[in-house]
């Protein structure tokens, strides 16, 4: 049988559900999983909306006070899903309970706070992990074992989209993610940071960065409710606030392997509701993402005949390819092409977290590659100010 991994998560909101959700799922997909996740208690500050929350997804029991959480002997990780500033207090302390530790990202709002984190999981010796979750898309995984295969040859360019839509109506309220003192950035770490962590672990470091963003509505009404951080409902005649946070941005980085890089984050783009895309070009060939069609990679190679070059389509859901294939032969999921979706990214992140713990293994990605990420966040806010080409700090 396996051992189980008892857990305290922070939070019910949308990550909150992302990861209860996953936890309840992994032992259904991945039967030969060699620890199984314990739903043991749920921590929030609201008890009505947490007891809700712990019935709906069945977490165990409930806790409104952090620090009686991580002072319990019957919990071996803690999941922290609450908003950004909240992420290294709640790291350090955990660590020095001797938790490991899953966190949301980003890992801090900035880079020294990101360092902070580092340091205290390290000194603690406990296990950590940030999730980005998109690296575990099928897709994703397949286009990184074909860069490490050489498969695209020697690379040049790459490029990524984050395109949101749903801040764009000047009556969105003041939630914490256009409040710089929370949130620590706007689409810079909310959207880009996605981009920047596919990118390192695609084609490695990033060197230099140039940046500019801008906040196009500086002022919004302030909330009049619970703020989840998707937005919510403002008084008719509430007073407004200063947005303080990015609400585009755009991005040039060269990398340490003499690659070329674009980057560009929005959520002001009409009509686009989570538009993830990014293209790697190489010497032999290019392979295309979109998040919106998680299942397909787009992949063109060189050596194709003259007569029959082009794009060619890959269902990334077959039971050959990263995530899909089940133990017992067949798929994972579902047949070839019946398509996954966004929650099983984050089932296939729990799965591996929960080996990683039963082997005493370190997870990936985690709060080295959360630094990693935050220190290129941290360049492109210097560059924006200095209008010049800022070097990416580096981290080990």
């Amino acid at each position: 049988m396996p051992e189980e991994v008892r857990i305290g998560l922070v939070g019910y909101n949308f990550m909150g559900r992302a990861h209860s959700n996953a936890y309840r799922q992994v032992p259904f997909y991945f039967p030969e999983v060699k620890a199984t996740p314990v739903m043991k208690v749920l921590c929030g500050r609201t008890k009505d909306r947490l007891e809700q929350f712990a019935e709906q997804f069945q977490w165990q029991e409930t806790e409104t006070r952090f620090a009686r959480l991580i002072e319990r002997d019957d919990l071996d990780l803690i999941d922290i899903t609450s908003p950004n500033n909240q992420h290294v207090d709640m790291v350090i302390a955990a660590a020095k309970a001797g938790k490991n530790i899953f966190c949301e990202k980003p890992l801090a709002t900035n880079l020294a706070d990101a360092k902070k984190a580092l340091k205290a999981v390290r000194d603690a010796g406990v296990l950590h992990m940030l999730c980005h979750n998109y690296r575990r898309a099928p897709a994703c995984s397949l286009a990184k074992k074909m860069i490490e295969n050489g498969d695209l040859g020697e690379i040049y360019h790459w490029r990524a989209l984050y395109l949101q839509d749903w801040l764009m109506s000047p009556e969105c309220p003041m939630m914490w993610r256009v409040q710089k003192r929370i949130a620590g950035s706007g689409s810079l770490g909310d959207l880009m940071a996605h981009s920047i962590d596919m990118a390192l672990w695609l084609l490695g470091d990033i060197s230099e960065v140039s940046c500019a963003m801008k906040t196009f509505i500086k002022k919004r009404p302030k909330l009049d409710q619970v703020d989840t951080g998707l937005g919510g409902k403002a008084a008719k005649d509430a007073p407004m606030g200063t947005v303080d946070v990015d609400d585009g941005v755009i991005t040039l980085a060269r990398f340490a392997n003499g690659a070329l890089g674009t980057f560009e984050a929005t959520r002001f783009a009409a009509g686009r509701k989570n538009y993830n895309w990014f293209e790697v070009n190489g010497s032999k060939g290019s392979i295309v993402f979109n998040l919106e069609t998680m299942n397909e990679l787009l992949y063109y190679s060189t050596d194709d005949p003259e007569d029959r070059e082009g794009f060619r389509l890959i269902q990334a859901s077959s039971d050959c390819h990263p995530y899909m294939e089940h133990p017992s032969g067949g798929p994972r999921y579902w047949p070839v092409a019946h398509i996954i979706g966004y929650e099983h990214t984050f089932i296939n992140t729990v799965a591996d977290l929960m080996n990683n713990i039963a082997d005493g293994e370190m997870p990936w990605p985690n709060f080295l590659d959360g630094c990693r990420t935050q220190a290129v966040l941290e360049a492109c806010t210097d560059a924006d100010k200095s209008k010049k080409w800022e070097r990416v700090p580096k981290v080990k």
